[in-house]
């Protein structure tokens, strides 16, 4: 902390100048290249897949509100979608947008059914039409209450231009990115840059910025000192792409730059694999839960900006004010309760043992990512303090994925996907193999039970039904103790004190650059 302190010092006294906002360009910094940003494929960075890929409709903090579609009618069983679209609008390529183009692109979703299975509207959409030139109508299976919102989603459902599939297909590669969004990709460096022009021929209201160019920085301090300097004006992300705390609160205060978070709008925890040895007892699983300070986490990671976790979802999530389990941090009941589960702890020893064996756990953590690293590293001196041995490994983030999807760990960290995702497309994806939550619940007794019920509460039409089993459903997971709630997180940005317009969408994932401008 005081390295960090004496850097800022030196450089806010010394070398710190404004950008040159002369080109009306924003020059924006990630830690990550945008990759692949095919709008039907999950590669490429949702930010700048968001910029370019647009869909009929949008979440907004209001609720749903038409975009491509201007309006649309729902039957009375549920099960049908008319939408009628705007007439006015283009891909950047020339090429219209229509209702047999919007067709085309949710078919060729479809046809990549394995890859999208996560996503419930995916399984539910029985068929697509064209009626005429601008009516669309899709029909369901099952009466499925998230179909607006997760059309809205920034992937899948986006549509791209007939002239960039691959083959009538955009399941193996597209050849180019063009959308009907208000920034076209102009230039691509990989793991250096990406040039977003503004879409002079779009069809909303036109952005202030003439384009924004995204850095790619992978090291934070660097990224640190390229906005102290001006060579940057926003740096924004919920951790991942984020300062330290300490960086942003300093930043923060020095009254050069201004800073904004948004309300909090996802779930950060720690899966328990219920299908490991040791993490397959309950009693483990809930001695684990009483075990970690919470409080040290939200003060120690993120300055307390953020609160502490108690259940999965936040209360203020639909569907999830719910009472269940929880476990206060309380270090003589975890001991006890590991007692009961068999793992003594012998006179001159730190851990715990049973039948010869010691009590060592493996945590693994995006290297990638700052907060998870520090989240670990804390857990690792609380599971100490109760003589359990946890094993941290940070990986790049590909080993880290392929780990989780083999259910090769015995803890791992979790961030929902918060709005509009919470909770029924982050619980539609419990059922995903290919997921933690599938491996952290697999091995619990009533883990086809937990399904099923999942199923069922996506597509019931009873309000009442749908409610009693979501309330079913955290209870379920809470008193199973899968989940180690930490802190509720938020989105955050830092930016030059130029710049205006600097907001949140309600997706974490997507950054409103078409709401920005400096200031004249």
């Amino acid at each position: 902390m005081k390295k960090i302190y004496t850097i800022l010092t030196a450089l806010f006294t010394a070398t710190c100048v404004y950008a040159d906002s002369t080109n009306n360009r924003l020059d924006y910094a990630s830690t990550k290249d945008i990759r692949d940003i095919n709008p039907h494929l999950y590669a490429g960075e949702m930010a700048a897949q968001n910029m370019v890929f647009e869909p009929l409709v949008i979440n907004t903090n209001q609720g749903i509100r038409p975009f491509l579609a201007e309006s649309w009618r729902i039957s009375e069983d549920g099960k049908s979608y008319l939408f009628n679209l705007r007439k006015d609008v283009k891909f950047t390529d020339g090429e219209p947008f229509n209702a047999f183009v919007a067709k085309m692109n949710i078919e060729a979703v479809l046809a990549n059914f394995n890859r999208h299975a996560w996503l419930e509207l995916v399984r539910q959409i029985d068929s697509v039409r064209a009626p005429d030139e601008f009516t669309l109508e899709l029909t369901l299976k099952n009466p499925y209450y998230p179909t607006l919102t997760e059309l809205a989603l920034t992937r899948p459902f986006r549509f791209l231009s007939p002239k960039c599939f691959n083959q009538g297909k955009t399941s193996q590669g597209v050849m180019c990115y063009a959308g009907t969004g208000p920034w076209i990709l102009k230039e691509h460096k990989k793991n250096a840059l990406a040039d977003f022009s503004r879409n002079d021929n779009y069809w909303g209201e036109l952005p202030k910025l003439n384009g924004v160019t995204w850095h790619v920085i992978p090291e934070r301090q660097t990224m640190l000192l390229a906005l102290l300097k001006g060579d940057i004006q926003l740096i924004f992300g919920a951790d991942g792409d984020m300062l330290d705390m300490d960086s942003f609160k300093q930043i923060s205060e020095s009254g050069q730059f201004i800073s904004a978070m948004s309300e909090a709008n996802a779930s950060r925890a720690i899966v328990l694999n219920s299908a490991r040895t040791i993490t397959s007892d309950q009693k483990v699983r809930q001695a684990l839960q009483h075990a970690v300070d919470k409080a040290a986490i939200a003060k120690g990671v993120f300055n307390d900006t953020e609160s502490i976790a108690e259940t999965l979802m936040a209360k203020n999530v639909p569907y999830a004010d719910v009472d269940v389990q929880t476990y206060p941090f309380n270090l003589l009941k975890a001991a006890q309760l590991l007692e009961e589960a068999g793992w003594n702890l012998s006179v001159g020893k730190n851990i715990r043992e049973k039948a010869g064996k010691p009590l060592s756990l493996l945590l693994s953590y995006n290297i990638n990512n700052a907060a998870e690293k520090e989240i670990a590293q804390l857990l690792q001196a609380d599971f100490r303090k109760i003589g359990v041995d946890l094993q941290i490994l940070g990986e790049e983030k590909q080993a880290y994925l392929d780990r989780q999807k083999n259910g090769d760990f015995d803890l791992q960290y979790s961030l929902s996907w918060g709005r509009p995702y919470d909770p029924a497309s982050f619980v539609s994806s419990f059922r995903i193999p290919a997921h933690a939550d599938y491996q952290g619940q697999k091995g619990l007794p009533n883990k086809t039970e937990i399904d099923e019920m999942i199923g069922e509460l996506l597509i019931t039409p009873d309000e009442q039904t749908r409610i009693k089993l979501y309330q079913k459903l955290f209870k379920t997971l809470a008193e199973q103790a899968v989940y180690v709630p930490l802190t509720y997180s938020k989105t955050k940005a830092i930016y030059s004190a130029q710049l205006e317009g600097v907001g949140f969408n309600p997706s974490q994932y997507e950054i409103p650059f078409e709401k920005m401008s400096f200031k004249k």
